[in-house]
């Protein structure tokens, strides 16, 4: 399945970019010179005190509906950074979801061990490195190093998630 979702992705994207041109969803305030960082699937760049743009191409995903599947399951768990999507922007011919997130200020270096107490008692199963699985939800939650979880005033900020379900389970 996720092969034929990368085999569409193209068209799909293609539909997206009609989509947001025919509703106006283009988003052009991005500041160059306020980059911070980038990894492999996104862009950040600081929007004023309390949040951060990310630009995300979704490359990390078979298709855009994962993408955006994992931007609501991340809302759904972690509320305290959800996302905001603002919309797209186009560079060099790529497509990035524009969305605005709370900025956390680290204060103290991440326990990952904290991290997977976390996880398990919220019915997560590490399942290698960094990765979590919860088999009753059919949802994979991956790439949750101390880069991408957060630690302020000793709470946990998951900034950076890469959500996958596992439609067998999921939808059922």
């Amino acid at each position: 399945m996720a092969e034929e979702k990368h085999q569409n992705k193209a068209e799909e994207t293609k539909r997206l970019v009609t989509f947001a041109l025919e509703n106006n969803l283009f988003y052009h305030d991005i500041e160059k010179d306020k980059y911070i960082s980038e990894g492999v699937e996104q862009k950040v760049y600081i929007k004023d005190e309390q949040f951060v743009l990310k630009l995300n191409d979704a490359i990390y995903y078979a298709s855009w509906e994962d993408y955006f599947l994992n931007l609501m399951l991340h809302n759904y768990f972690f509320a305290d950074t959800a996302y905001q999507l603002l919309g797209f922007y186009e560079n060099e011919e790529v497509l990035y979801a524009v969305v605005k997130q709370p900025f956390v200020q680290a204060d103290s270096l991440t326990d990952l061990a904290q991290v997977k107490v976390f996880l398990t008692n919220n019915g997560f199963e590490n399942t290698r490195n960094h990765d979590y699985y919860h088999p009753q939800l059919g949802i994979v939650l991956e790439d949750l190093h101390d880069e991408n979880v957060l630690t302020q005033q000793d709470l946990l900020y998951f900034i950076d998630t890469v959500f996958y379900i596992d439609p067998k389970v999921f939808w059922h």
